[in-house]
């Protein structure tokens, strides 16, 4: 077990939830604005303190530093570009810092991957500055996955993403959730706040569904989202659908 997360909480934005992630596992968190997404995520990240107990490899998270928590996970929050200016390359390699000393062919290897994967190679000489938001966006998941890129960083367990897919087009969402399971496939274990419901249905293997800070619904994806759950929770008609074998949710005014 990666994660035994008991009791979680930071009311009012998160009441108790109790939660387990395997090695491996993509968990999403779905659930409207305000739900407490955002909460869960920052807490097992162990930057932010809240009420109950999150173990990590079976140590509560208090007791991780944060050099060794920087090498177990990486926390991708929802934020604005950084004041500083710097390249694309030298940003991606800060991401790199807490590792110490890497072979210099398995950086470029493993960079090589991740920026073909993200379609950003031919940004690497440009400035943060002056990239458009999905372009960012896509730098940003970038340096997170060679955080815990496992060629790099055998000590990796864990990617916590806040709202990935925000400012990517469709092309660039599905390329990152091929990384992203790509990723799980080697062990690291996945934990996304998601939007698209679409998405989660069918490339999450666990779901928390949350509204106003409340778990009201946790497991598979087809146990979770179903018509009256989602429709109870977003406040709108839904209908599902089949198509060519897969599950399909549409949303209804």
């Amino acid at each position: 077990m990666i994660v035994d997360a008991k009791n979680l909480a930071m009311p009012p934005r998160l009441l108790p939830v109790s939660f387990s992630i395997e090695a491996g596992e993509i968990v999403h968190l779905i659930g409207p604005n305000g739900s407490g997404k955002s909460t869960a995520i920052s807490m097992l990240s162990g930057l932010f303190q809240g009420e109950g107990e999150v173990q990590l490899l079976g140590k509560s998270l208090q007791d991780y530093d944060l050099q060794s928590l920087a090498r177990l996970r990486c926390y991708l929050a929802q934020q604005d570009r950084p004041a500083f200016s710097v390249g694309v390359y030298h940003y991606l390699s800060l991401a790199l810092s807490a590792l110490g000393e890497l072979d210099a062919d398995s950086v470029q290897s493993a960079l090589d991957e991740v920026c073909s994967a993200l379609n950003i190679a031919d940004k690497l000489t440009r400035n943060i500055q002056q990239l458009s938001g999905g372009e960012w966006q896509r730098v940003r998941l970038a340096a997170a996955c060679l955080q815990v890129w496992p060629t790099l960083n055998p000590e990796a367990r864990l990617l916590l993403l806040d709202e990935p897919a925000a400012a990517l087009d469709i092309g660039q969402e599905a390329a990152m959730y091929k990384l992203i399971r790509m990723m799980a496939e080697q062990g690291i274990a996945v934990v996304m706040a998601n939007h698209d419901l679409n998405r989660t249905l069918r490339e999450a293997d666990k779901v928390l569904l949350l509204n106003n800070g409340s778990c009201v619904a946790k497991g598979k994806p087809s146990d979770v989202m179903t018509v009256e759950m989602l429709e109870s929770t977003f406040v709108t008609r839904v209908q599902r659908i089949e198509h060519d074998g897969k599950s399909c949710l549409l949303f209804v005014d």
